[in-house]
């Protein structure tokens, strides 16, 4: 190397090595460096690659779904910096201005999260005409009244006394002979893990509050239990809760579906095959009124953005490689199962998910309204990250109202609770 050249190099690393010893400067750039990291990845997730991509899912959560808790978290990083004298050097000035626009891109999100209540308002009237939006004050009210809901817990359901058993949700106050409309719920977990003690809490709570009956499910999960057993024991939920669920005041003749991730696939999968896997009892009808799926999987036989997605199935729960044998793969794909008499759909997905692409969705969505005979909404919501709805953030507020909106308009309102 050029002795001038080392010398310019000393120079600049003895320079460097001042600037990190000074007050504040390392706080400052560490500050700066993770807020430059979180808010990157609300803006695009680092990866997709599975299993990476579940961690890389959970730093953008923080980004997407809480905005203005981690906006304040990088100010109060910030202010300690500053405490300590960062502004009196270049270095720390440097961390100082990275974490101001990290800042920045944190509230844009926080601004984009909550235009996703007029954008699924659009969605809803495009299909349906003018609806009516529940209050934002009484979904949240509803949400944190909901320890009291859950009135009878690990309800069984069908043969396996572990996996087949179901939570009953419903307003204590509820009469028994209301025949409130009913929302099933089927958990996520990639086909192997999740429980219904998990999944969905916000928008059964509020929809219990509406004067709903709702039934949380758990199913066998792979890779122990194989396909066909996830969609046999969502069948056999279906076809309890139509026998059952007058006895805790709902109407059989009413009932909805909804799921998110894996259980988006099995909720529209079941929605779509009325009749079919169901083993021993055949003749039970399990058809329902409505589904609502949240960042699913459609297409098992598409590369999800990962390029992993046959890898996942072929480990979790299919019976076979998809190379080997792609046929139970079409046939569990709801994208496949499209037809003319399909109920109405409402499909929801967030533009940043990490885990599934946006793409499973539209393409759905797309097959949906070229056949079925039915109202088909769907949304993207900006930068929104898989379970988006799993905690009462702004964005799931504003998706439990609309969903609400969605069931009433298609299943109908649900029955009055006198207090």
């Amino acid at each position: 190397m050029i002795p001038p050249v080392r010398a310019l190099l000393r120079t600049v690393r003895t320079e460097l090595a001042e600037q990190l010893r000074a007050p504040g400067a390392r706080t400052s750039l560490l500050v700066g460096a993770g807020a430059a990291l979180v808010a990157g990845s609300g803006l695009r997730p680092l990866t997709r690659r599975w299993p990476a991509a579940l961690l890389g899912s959970l730093l953008s959560s923080t980004a997407t779904e809480t905005p203005r808790a981690t906006a304040l978290l990088v100010g109060a990083g910030a202010g300690v910096a500053l405490r300590r004298g960062a502004a009196g050097n270049p270095a720390g000035r440097v961390g100082l201005a990275v974490a101001g626009g990290a800042v920045a891109v944190l509230l844009a999100l926080d601004q984009g999260a909550r235009a996703d209540a007029e954008n699924l308002a659009e969605a809803l009237s495009a299909e349906l005409g003018p609806v009516d939006l529940p209050d934002r004050g009484r979904v949240l009210r509803s949400i944190l009244g909901r320890s009291r809901y859950a009135t009878a817990r690990d309800v069984p359901y069908g043969p396996d006394p572990v996996a087949n058993l179901l939570d009953v949700w419903r307003d204590p106050l509820l009469p028994p002979d209301a025949r409130a409309p009913v929302l099933v719920q089927i958990h996520g977990g990639a086909w192997s893990s999740g429980s219904k003690a998990a999944d969905a809490h916000p928008l059964m709570a509020h929809m219990v509050g509406r004067g709903w009956v709702c039934v949380s499910v758990d199913y066998r999960l792979g890779p122990s239990e194989r396909w066909p057993a996830q969609i046999v024991d969502i069948k056999r939920a279906l076809a309890w809760t139509r026998a059952h669920i007058a006895e805790h005041g709902g109407d059989p003749a009413r009932m909805a579906i909804t799921g998110g991730s894996s259980g988006a696939h099995l909720a529209a999968l079941a929605s779509l095959t009325p009749g079919a896997w169901q083993p021993g009892f055949a003749d039970a009808d399990t058809s329902v009124a409505a589904a609502v799926c949240l960042y699913g999987i459609y297409d098992l036989t598409s590369d999800d953005g990962s390029g992993t997605l046959d890898e996942l199935l072929a480990e979790t729960m299919m019976p076979t490689a998809l190379d080997q044998d792609a046929h139970p793969y079409v046939a569990a794909s709801p994208s496949a199962r499209v037809h003319a008499g399909a109920p109405p759909f409402m499909v929801l997905h967030g533009t940043g998910d990490a885990i599934v692409v946006p793409a499973q969705s539209r393409a759905f969505v797309a097959r949906l309204r070229a056949v079925s005979r039915a109202p088909v909404v769907h949304a993207e919501l900006a930068h929104a990250q898989h379970g988006f709805d799993l905690v009462p953030t702004a964005r799931t507020l504003a998706a439990v109202r609309a969903v609400a909106a969605f069931l009433e308009a298609v299943v109908g309102r649900g029955a009055p609770v006198d207090r």
